[in-house]
């Protein structure tokens, strides 16, 4: 991806689609639209996925939860959203198995009872999945579960295992972005829309963009404007249409992240019962293990949303009740918040009650077509449906293909092929075996970048990926590397502070930094992670 030709490309070109936002939705839109022979452009505020699409649970499932709601409260908007992600999980599987795999799930149980609610339930669950390869749901014994997370509590009387997906969210949108700048789409991150041009009849025909990488400003023409920007959406309807109500009503949902030895395990473990009535996850996630989510109202959309010590406090407490040992505050390596995208009811609905669906809306004075709501695991559906909506306006009869369209990395992908890497780079395992998850197919362009060297000895990031990925990835600041390219500040907070001045002189180089730039760069990023720690009130 290269941003200074897609820039032009901008200033210069006027297209069919220009999507505003590349998070899952935007940049799904922006891939089945090109693969629909439409020309479109693709632009971002921030980076791919540096919102909700990134702060993810990390998992591609129907939802076990809005299934029990569906059958509890006869609510059958849950039962849709359910039947949706089973029939979607398997297709974001195959299209990027670099990126996403099936995920064993136990949920410890206290009764016989528990146990055959749970396994009931679950086999329903499963039944909604067509073209299914998943395990199906069983039930295990007191001794089965401890085989395979000895953690758990010995008071269990047994568990419910079934299988859902898990994904590395902030590389697969990066992957679906990727994908479309493959297929001729203009992709600019760091972008912000900041006014829209019309026509005399008030129909949106232009918008103004700053480039907050190079501190200009460009006029971008289409013949239509799609707003994916998820829990921002109102923010972008209403620059088109001031007239127009608010629609969404975002929800912030936090995760922390443990050592590995909290699970021992490479299955994840489903906690069904909280405080709140939400279920919380326990999930592996790139050698660590990661504990989320929460469900509260937030309307400070101009403050990112961060893990708060309280948060840390609930999360404890919903692990106590399942495991042997919990762990202390100060094993938390790190944690994010998220804002979740959910419109709004028309009752006064607790968050966590709010359907996970979307609506595709056309403002018919500025023609503006909204994408609202949604979540992970249907962004394909969800892209399909929008751009089946702007093919009806522009008059232009096209099928979606993207249900068989490998994302770039996916195809031929073996993940075994980590071994001849290993022989012939003569580089450690675990490097190897992080390249082939993280770039598929791709890994070896990574390694023709010389260096190979670890950016930090506890964890398999290299050198290589840093050059990697500001010449083909479009990574813009230190914080586009380790959030989203490799995923290191999820992982662990001080780590990635410890290596900051390392990646920021390898940066410099690509970018043309001056030495004041970079030390700026370093400064910011290193006073967000110092606030970080200081909210979850971690001293590390």
């Amino acid at each position: 991806m290269n941003r200074t030709q897609n820039i032009e490309r901008i200033k210069t070109e006027e297209f069919d689609i220009c999507i505003i936002g590349a998070g899952a939705s935007g940049a799904g839109c922006a891939l089945d639209a090109a693969l629909r022979g439409l020309k479109v452009a693709l632009i971002e505020k921030n980076d791919f996925a540096a919102e909700t699409s990134s702060k993810s649970t990390k998992l591609i499932h129907g939802g076990v939860r809005y299934l029990e709601q569906a059958f509890k409260n006869l609510d059958f908007g849950q039962l849709r959203q359910v039947r949706h992600g089973l029939e979607e999980r398997h297709i974001v599987i195959k299209n990027a198995p670099h990126l996403a795999h099936p995920l064993a799930l136990i949920t410890p149980v206290y009764s016989w009872l528990e146990g055959m609610y749970f396994t009931i339930g679950l086999t329903i669950y499963g039944f909604f999945a067509k073209n299914d390869t998943m395990p199906k749901a069983q039930w295990l014994s007191k001794k089965q579960t401890f085989e395979r997370i000895p953690t758990l509590t010995p008071k269990l009387h047994s568990s419910v295992m079934y299988y859902d997906g898990q994904l590395d969210d902030a590389r697969y949108c990066l992957a679906i972005a990727h994908s479309a700048d493959n297929q001729g789409v203009a992709v600019v991150n760091h972008a912000e829309v900041v006014n829209f041009g019309k026509d005399a009849t008030g129909k949106i025909i232009s918008a103004e963009v700053k480039d907050l990488s190079g501190n200009s400003s460009l006029t971008i023409k289409s013949k239509l404007f799609i707003n994916c920007t998820g829990p921002f959406a109102d923010s972008i309807r209403l620059l088109a249409n001031p007239a127009l109500e608010k629609r969404l009503r975002p929800s912030k949902g936090v995760h922390m992240m443990l050592p590995a030895d909290v699970l021992k395990s490479a299955d994840a473990m489903l906690i069904p019962k909280t405080k709140d009535g939400r279920v919380v996850f326990v999930i592996p996630f790139e050698g660590e293990v990661m504990v989320g989510t929460t469900d509260d109202e937030y309307k400070n959309l101009k403050k990112e949303p961060v893990l708060e010590s309280q948060e840390i406090d609930f999360l404890l407490d919903t692990l106590r009740p399942y495991l042997a040992k919990v762990p202390d505050r100060s094993a938390i390596k790190s944690g994010f918040g998220g804002l979740r995208p959910l419109i709004a009811s028309s009752g006064s609905k607790a968050t966590k009650k709010l359907v996970r669906d979307h609506e595709v809306e056309h403002d018919h004075t500025s023609n503006l077509i909204s994408l609202l709501g949604g979540k992970w695991t249907t962004y394909r559906l969800m892209a399909k449906d929008t751009i089946d909506g702007a093919c009806q306006l522009l008059g232009i009869d096209k099928p979606c293909t993207t249900e068989r369209h490998y994302l770039i990395g996916g195809e031929n992908y073996q993940f075994e092929e980590w071994k001849n890497m290993a022989k012939e780079y003569q580089l450690d395992a675990d490097i190897c075996q992080h390249l082939l998850q993280k770039y598929g197919t791709q890994a070896r362009m990574v390694l023709k970048h010389s260096s190979k060297e670890r950016l930090h000895p506890k964890y398999p990031f290299i050198e290589a990926e840093v050059i990697y990925t500001v010449k083909e990835e479009m990574a813009c600041t230190l914080r586009d590397f380790f959030a989203r390219r490799i995923r290191m500040e999820l992982l662990d907070w001080q780590a990635t502070y410890d290596t900051i001045p390392k990646v920021a002189d390898l940066m410099s180089e690509q970018l043309d930094w001056t030495e004041s730039q970079k030390q700026s760069n370093i400064s910011e990023y290193q006073k967000l992670l110092k606030g970080f720690m200081k909210s979850a009130e971690i001293t590390q």
